[in-house]
């Protein structure tokens, strides 16, 4: 007998089950699986099919957090694999601790042991540092911010003798940036991109700034992939091994991944070990691994940063990357009501560029999306103020209603039409438009100019633009300043007279000051609007932002030009400036009941029962810079943005567009998006905007070829709008009813001149005559030079012809 017979029972050691084994499987399958009772059937198909690649296409509101949650519960509980077996790749360290979280819930226990669980860069730090040696680091390397990625840049370009001025760092760190999304090293990159900065040493840059790196020991935030991805193609017994490791691969939003985070999957993928299925011997799944258990789970119709390097390509050729992939579509919406889902779906099918499929929901149809026209953009927000107060009223809470614009400038007005209702509301994804960077800034110089007595505001822009004049400097009119208890401009007014400072420190800051006294000066003979522009621009701060490359610098110009065109509202600076101040002061708590507004961007993964969306005109939605730079991708990605939005609405959905808009400083007779044109009539209402003004809504654009247009009050002359107005109008409703109007003005409708859909006034007749000199708020100066009853055509000095009604202008 063996030693082990000879033992008396109570002396055996305790019997471990094997993981993935027989008896562990059948137990599996005898326990009941409760994460799997409220699945749907494609739900649990998505969780049951374990073996081979997978790509679960999942919908706007269909489940894809519940999906993945339960498929790694259902790998563990069928003892498939153990828990540092499984890869499960997120975008956001959020939505890895959601998961886990989830996790804890469906097993009944805390889940610990998933060392695999979490974003790109965490998990490719994590290797990188296991290896650091195999690419020329230490495994405690420094990952350097951003920060200390520019001041290495800046140091590289000065032993270059490149002008920071003229190449900045930050530009070149969007290149490298934008390289390292790639899968791009020094030796890959084109000849023809590396020529696009410093003369042609773009690509030398990048290599000494890598080389740079090493010397450090130190990463930035790309080379945790890029790194990873050299590691795995010139060693690949490492790769094996992490082959060997992973039985199951799972990825969230694989929609979003850029080229380098592709190049790492395929390559841990290329050779993962399948867990053998039931029955089956583990020789013969090891030799047949490259059939991968791979799960892949995303929205091709959400891909909404291309601007960030995210390829929708990635998930489109899923089934080419993987033959014999099963694709599994979840269409069954959880979120939104009928009319929204059949809405969303049919302006996205419009994408030649998607896998297709159809949003449903077993809800009830709910309220149609609703389309309303605006004469401009302010007019606009008393419209959605009123909407939203509207709601309040009938009991809505304010957290469950949301704005979503296409770009931030859009915010101000809003935020201060909140001011003025005293609603309250939270910005998210970033700060309040008054709080952002770029506005302090400009407000900090208009505040110096207002009241030269103002240190904070004269210390934030002493040296912005960069003048060469450091902290030194700033302390020394500190120390100044206070023994002579004066004003920090003051001090600097007798230091620049003195031999204390450098001379060209001393140089710039006279021509600072110097700056300030004629500023002053202009501001009693010009308005206070020109002012803002000539110090924006005399300053040198316009130009700093126009010499950025990085991504959010055209946005930051856009919103000083909105700066500048919200003063227009107030009769001086002072005026405009104690504004401010009570916006700014303005400081709710964290969980208060509050509106919440961001950009269409921000909103992707978020859900409000009701949703405003602003600003859906041509050149602004679609944006014209994706069209310009993209074409028919920028256009499609603009679409999966509409769709997005919509999709974020549970009961209502409220698209917005104005006639007359401020795009780059300058007043726009804008056409609505052509989105709006490709929404089903059967799902669109159009309503009239709460915000007028007295005179009228939207106009609209192009010939309509209705013959009885004005009955119908159409603003489209494309097919699918006119439906949606034919049936409008059959029931009784319409534009023409009341253009936009309030109750106590002249009823107008809609007529075409000049090919232009305009409002046409039943009112008396102007007082205005031909060539008259006028005055127009918005539009500046001009003279008349057509009148068609109480409404003018007026040829502005600057903003060119216009057609206004007579009671916006005054004799000048």
């Amino acid at each position: 007998m063996t030693e082990a017979r000879k033992m008396p029972a109570n002396d055996l050691p305790a019997y471990q089950p094997v993981a993935g084994g027989i008896a562990a499987r059948a137990r599996a399958a005898a326990a009941p699986a409760p994460y799997l009772d409220n699945l749907n059937p494609e739900q649990r198909d998505a969780v049951e099919t374990l073996d081979g690649p997978v790509l679960v296409l999942a919908g706007a509101g269909t489940g894809k957090t519940k999906v993945l949650t339960s498929r790694i519960a259902h790998i563990l509980s069928t003892g498939r694999a153990r828990p540092g077996e499984i890869l499960s790749v997120t975008f956001t360290n959020k939505a890895a601790r959601e998961m886990k979280h989830r996790l804890g819930i469906m097993l009944g226990q805390a889940v610990e042991g998933m060392p695999w669980l979490g974003t790109f860069h965490s998990i490719g730090g994590r290797i990188l540092r296991s290896h650091a040696e195999l690419v020329q680091l230490k495994s405690n390397f420094t990952v350097l911010d951003t920060d200390d990625q520019i001041r290495l840049l800046k140091q590289l370009l000065s032993a270059e003798n490149i002008d920071d001025k003229r190449w900045p760092a930050r530009m070149l760190a969007g290149l490298i940036d934008g390289w390292k999304n790639r899968g791009l090293t020094p030796a890959q990159v084109p000849a023809g991109e590396a020529a696009v900065f410093g003369n042609g040493k773009g690509g030398k840059l990048y290599k000494d700034y890598q080389e740079r790196l090493k010397t450090l020991n130190a990463a930035d935030f790309g080379d945790l992939l890029l790194e990873c991805i050299r590691l795995f193609r010139e060693h690949p017994d490492v790769l094996r091994s992490y082959q060997a490791r992973f039985k199951f691969i799972l990825v969230d939003e694989y929609q979003d991944t850029n080229v380098a985070q592709y190049l790492w999957l395929r390559l841990l993928s290329q050779g993962a070990a399948r867990a053998p299925s039931p029955g089956e011997d583990n020789a013969i799944a090891t030799q047949t691994a490259a059939t991968r258990n791979i799960c892949c789970v995303g929205d091709d119709d959400q891909s909404i940063y291309g601007w960030r390097g995210a390829e929708v390509d990635n998930i489109l050729r899923f089934e080419h990357d993987f033959p014999g992939a099963k694709v599994i579509r979840l269409e069954r919406n959880y979120r939104s009501t009928g009319h929204i889902l059949a809405a969303a779906s049919h302006l996205i099918a419009h994408n030649e560029g998607r896998l297709g499929k159809t949003l449903r929901t077993e809800d009830v149809d709910g309220e149609k999306v609703t389309v309303t026209g605006a004469w401009d953009s302010e007019e606009e927000a008393r419209g959605v103020g009123e909407e939203i107060e509207q709601l309040q009223r009938e009991g809505h809470k304010l957290n469950d209603i949301a704005i979503l614009v296409r770009a931030s400038f859009q915010m101000r007005e809003f935020e201060d039409r909140f001011v003025t209702l005293g609603l309250p509301y939270r910005v998210i994804g970033g700060p309040r438009f008054y709080e952002r960077a770029e506005i302090r800034d400009a407000l900090a110089y208009l505040r110096v100019i207002n009241s030269p007595a103002d240190d904070l505001a004269f210390e934030r822009i002493v040296n912005v633009p960069k003048r060469g004049l450091g902290d030194a400097t700033v302390q020394m009119l500190h120390d100044h300043a206070r023994r002579r208890r004066i004003p920090l401009s003051e001090a600097a007014r007798q230091v620049i007279e003195t031999d204390e400072m450098k001379p060209k420190a001393r140089g710039s800051l006279r021509d600072l000051m110097l700056s300030f006294e004629r500023w002053r000066k202009q501001m009693e003979v010009v308005s206070h609007t020109e002012l803002a522009e000539v110090v924006l621009d005399e300053s040198g701060y316009t130009e700093m932002w126009q010499k950025d490359r990085s991504a959010d610098a055209a946005g930051r110009l856009e919103n000083l030009k909105e700066l500048v065109r919200s003063m227009e509202e107030f009769e001086n600076l002072q005026g405009f400036l104690e504004h401010i101040s009570l916006v700014m002061d303005r400081e709710g708590a964290a969980d208060e009941d509050a509106v919440s507004v961001m950009t269409l961007h921000s909103a992707k993964g978020l859900e409000f029962d009701n949703v405003f969306l602003p600003g859906w005109e041509e050149g602004l939605f679609p944006h014209q810079r994706a069209l310009d730079e993209q074409g028919r991708a920028g256009l499609e990605e603009e679409r999966r943005l509409a769709h997005v939005g919509i999709t974020r609405a549970r009961k209502r959905a409220k698209l917005y567009f104005a006639t007359n808009r401020r795009i780059h400083g300058t007043w726009n007779t804008t056409i609505p998006s052509r989105f709006l044109d490709e929404l089903p009539a059967a799902n669109v209402e159009i309503t009239e905007s709460k915000g007028g003004n007295g005179w009228g809504g939207a106009g609209g654009y192009g010939s309509s070829r209705f013959d009885n247009l004005e009955a119908f009050g159409s603003t489209y002359s494309t097919p699918g709008w006119q439906r949606a107005q034919q049936q409008r109008g059959r029931s009784g409703g319409g534009y023409g009813d009341s253009f936009g109007g309030n109750s106590g003005g002249a009823k107008k409708r809609p007529m075409v001149i000049e090919g232009e859909l305009v409002a046409k006034s039943t009112g008396t007749d102007s007082a205005f005559s031909l060539d008259d000199r006028v005055f127009h708020e918005k539009f500046g100066y001009g003279h008349v030079t057509k009148i068609d009853g109480n409404k003018l055509t007026i040829d502005f000095d600057k903003a060119g012809e216009k057609k206004v009604v007579d009671s916006f202008v005054r004799a000048a």
